[in-house]
């Protein structure tokens, strides 16, 4: 990071203490010690955005703090950090603490974030919406993806756009890692019964349900509520603004069927196998 960066890093350091005083004065000393420190946890393009506000939400139920940094996998500048650092920044959460990342099911981050004192929320979308997404970030809202100048140069329809986000790309400058894999490399939290797995269709069409869901799973990881679960349940929905992110685009479930042609539904099928039927989204490949 250049100087300009490492100084704001070392300002939200600064910022991150101060916040932790703050809640301590508020809540108590040992009520903050008491309180999980929280990860929103989701795959790109999934509702990582979207989990984050809710967690967001929670400072005002009890003593959460919102460091304020970026995703515990990136840097100040948005670049991907090593396994390490994610590592690191994840170690040096406090209890109360709040953050959100992209971070797969890999042994040293399953066995720290499902410890005692930690709450981790992992929200998944379907495959195919992720896809759409995924498509239109790259090709119409970020022209610094990776992806952006295949998409738009190489790759002529969305037919064929959608056709490589499913079977990957490994073309120099443009490596994308095919959809079976990417998915692979999440689907552990599945398993770890002190992981809290979403839906993100869940939070956008029956928030209530999912929110209520949220909140039981803190106080069995740790947490005393202090308000009434009805006023904890309009706050955090105040809390989800989703076009105040960057990457807001439609959200909708279901989207891929505007988009999927035949010929994409069935390379979907052959490339993915059972994936739709393990997260549950179909329970055949008849769709």
């Amino acid at each position: 990071m250049n100087a300009f960066y490492t100084a704001k890093y070392s300002l939200k350091l600064a910022r991150w203490q101060a916040r932790r005083l703050q809640a301590a004065l508020r809540w108590g000393s040992q009520a903050l010690a008491q309180t999980p420190a929280v990860l929103g946890n989701a795959m790109p393009k999934s509702g990582s955005h979207l989990i984050y506000q809710v967690v967001q939400g929670l400072v005002g139920l009890g003593p959460f703090v919102n460091p304020g940094f970026p995703p515990v996998n990136r840097d100040e500048v948005n670049d991907k950090l090593t396994d390490d650092e994610a590592l690191a920044n994840l170690r040096r959460m406090r209890p109360g603490d709040i953050a959100y990342g992209y971070i797969k099911a890999l042994p040293p981050f399953v066995s720290l974030l499902t410890q005692p004192g930690r709450a981790t929320i992992f929200v998944y979308r379907d495959p195919r919406d992720m896809v759409v997404s995924h498509v239109y970030y790259a090709t119409e809202m970020h022209p610094g993806h990776g992806m952006h100048r295949y998409y738009t140069t190489v790759l002529k329809s969305m037919e064929e756009r959608i056709h490589a986000a499913i079977r990957g790309v490994e073309e120099p400058g443009s490596e994308l890692s095919p959809l079976r894999k990417k998915y692979e490399g999440y689907l552990g939290w599945l398993e770890q019964p002190t992981a809290l797995c979403l839906r993100f269709e869940d939070l956008i069409l029956d928030r209530p349900a999912a929110l209520n869901r949220i909140l039981d799973y803190l106080v069995e990881r740790g947490f005393t509520p202090r308000l009434p679960r009805e006023q904890e349940i309009a706050i955090l929905e105040r809390a989800i603004a989703p076009k105040k992110s960057g990457t807001f685009r439609k959200g909708q479930p279901g989207n891929w069927r505007e988009h999927f042609s035949e010929a994409n539904k069935a390379f979907f099928k052959e490339q993915a196998g059972d994936l739709l039927i393990r997260l549950g989204y179909e329970t055949d490949d008849r769709w």
